[in-house]
């Protein structure tokens, strides 16, 4: 008798052992949440960063685009779905920063409803201006907003680059008058076209019209220079201490993760992101790679949701 159950707990054991196995996480595929358009920047990059994350967990990840309300709409789906590591979502510096001020009820809280997993990177801006403008650098062009207060007028299509404008006049002391266009396209063709003379964007908005030498580059928005546009100094480099504004990318989780599934998320992002392929596709995106996460991300949301809404109130824009 002794023999037969020391058998059948043996037995029972080695199923139980097989059955966790079997059930290690990931043993399905996971949803990845976009909070925007199929084809929108963001979504091209989630895809991308999707196929090579599945490469790593030997599952694959389905993009599920979820747009609508400035990214919240994505994101509440995101908020509202199991911490059990098969819905991941990428958010952004709108989603996880600006609405929570722009919007009278987003519907979550960036810290309460989500663990960061890993940082993708940074999207960079830069200051341009027309050909025609005497200014070439961005010392020149705080002189010349100083000699002038608000008479210079800067291009600007999204509350991001609305944010950069507001933090340059903030920290460089520059009082400039900021002009709203629908898209960075019809704002590139006013400054191309001397209708305005200095406009500040993304760089992979801006990249073509500076290396064909259309709109001349005055600094970067990144704490140091981009490698999306290398010999352009930061704005910080020249002469603005503690200036800087940047789009972001990370890949969150519903709080609340199995530490198994955080583990295995966070190594399996970070191999990815920094395989040099990668990075270089990142790169052509528009996207400069920038690791982080752990404690290091959740310190950086909390900071960056500070900065942001800190510059909205600034600006005085209301929530909607």
């Amino acid at each position: 008798m002794r023999t037969l159950l020391k058998t059948a707990a043996a037995l029972l054991l080695a199923a139980g052992t097989l059955s966790a196995q079997a059930q290690a996480y990931p043993s399905k595929p996971i949803r990845l949440i976009v909070p925007y358009a199929v084809g929108q920047g963001t979504d091209i990059a989630a895809r991308y960063v999707a196929d090579e994350l599945g490469k790593e967990l030997k599952q694959p990840l389905i993009v599920d685009n979820r747009p609508g309300a400035g990214g919240n709409v994505g994101t509440v789906a995101a908020a509202r779905s199991a911490p059990d590591g098969y819905t991941l979502m990428i958010g952004t510096n709108a989603t996880h920063a600006a609405n929570t001020f722009l919007y009278a009820n987003p519907g979550f809280d960036p810290q309460e409803d989500f663990d960061p997993i890993a940082m993708v990177g940074i999207l960079p801006l830069v200051y341009v201006a027309n050909n025609a403008s005497p200014v070439n650098n961005i010392q020149e062009l705080i002189r010349a907003a100083k000699a002038k207060p608000d008479a210079l007028n800067t291009a600007i299509s999204t509350t991001t680059c609305r944010m950069a404008h507001e933090l340059f006049k903030q920290r460089a002391e520059a009082p400039m008058f900021p002009v709203d266009y629908k898209g960075s396209a019809q704002a590139v063709t006013a400054v191309i076209g001397n209708q305005i003379e200095f406009m500040v964007d993304t760089i992979t908005s801006l990249r073509t019209a500076i290396a064909s030498k259309q709109v001349k580059a005055l600094g970067v928005t990144s704490a140091h220079q981009s490698k999306l546009l290398p010999g352009v100094k930061s704005v910080a480099e020249q002469g603005v201490p503690g200036y800087e504004l940047v789009g972001w990318t990370v890949i969150y989780a519903p709080k609340g993760l199995p530490p198994e599934a955080t583990r295995t998320l966070v190594a399996a992002l970070n191999k990815t992101l920094a395989r040099p392929e990668v990075q270089e596709k990142l790169l052509q995106m528009g996207i400069e790679p920038l690791a982080k996460s752990g404690e290091e991300l959740k310190a950086f949301g909390v900071a960056e949701k500070e900065k942001w809404g800190r510059l909205i109130k600034g600006a005085g824009l209301k929530a909607s």
